[in-house]
């Protein structure tokens, strides 16, 4: 499957932004994992912002920034949103409730316990009424959530807005599943005619290497969504490369980047 990348996003430690870290991203300065700021998303009306959990503004800032540097409208993008954890933070809070006192639950939280949360916001935000996927798959979910948006550019002509985010969990879960600092990143990703943009060719093989992270493996290893680094970092050189991401239950997405 062929399409082009029109715009990327990013946040994490001591990753301030796409433009911001492209020469941490090439080595061409050092990496230093500073905390990250989450920003309240501005395109939401104000009751809506008050309500967003840490993990959906670390989702929709990747995402407005990637959607900017596109070019296109955001209400015309679909979107695929893919998290590991989702918003762990709100469903161990929850978690906390139902075990104390009267079990009583924040209607808000509720609302932001789903895993489609962040896709949610993004569509109040942009205006959107676009066709939309979140799913989740474990350490997986970066490659999975990558093959769901192409299969949908190519499959239906259109662009598509894809994000991927995990957040630190809170005590206790965080012991059972350790995500150590934010972490999001988003394509969009475009018909291959489209013309402009960083050709990207993706497929399943029986088996791949992990692609190089570089001074950045920590943070791989540290959070799910920072797979992808590897294609990031290409991405921020403008050199062409294969980029292998092993699954889970055997096989591999292979990741074929062109040069602009």
């Amino acid at each position: 499957m062929k399409c082009r990348i029109a715009g990327v996003g990013l946040l994490g430690p001591g990753l301030p932004g796409w433009e911001a870290s492209r020469a941490a991203l090439t080595g061409e300065a050092p990496w230093k994992p500073e905390p990250v700021a989450l920003p309240p998303p501005p395109a939401l009306p104000a009751t809506e912002r008050r309500r967003t959990s840490a993990s959906v503004r670390l989702a929709l800032a990747a995402a407005g920034e990637a959607a900017a540097a596109s070019g296109l409208p955001a209400a015309e993008l679909e979107t695929v949103f893919a998290s590991s954890n989702g918003d762990g933070a709100v469903v161990g809070s929850i978690l906390d409730a139902l075990s104390t006192g009267d079990g009583a639950i924040s209607p808000t939280q509720f609302h932001n316990s789903v895993h489609n949360a962040a896709a949610g916001y993004w569509g109040i935000a942009a205006g959107s009424t676009r066709a939309s996927v979140s799913l989740g798959g474990h350490d997986d979910s970066f490659p999975s959530g990558l093959m769901q948006a192409v299969a949908a550019v190519v499959a239906r002509g259109v662009p598509v807005l894809f994000c991927a985010y995990d957040a630190p969990l809170p005590l206790p879960l965080h012991a059972h599943r350790r995500t150590e600092a934010p972490f999001a990143a988003a394509l969009v990703l475009v018909p291959e005619a489209h013309g402009a943009g960083t050709p990207l060719a993706v497929e399943l093989a029986e088996a791949a290497e992990e692609g190089s992270a570089g001074a950045l493996a920590s943070l791989v290893a540290g959070n799910p969504a920072a797979r992808a680094l590897p294609l990031l970092r290409a991405l921020a050189a403008g050199h062409a490369a294969r980029i292998g991401l092993p699954l889970a239950d055997g096989g591999a997405v292979v990741l074929e980047l062109g040069t602009p």
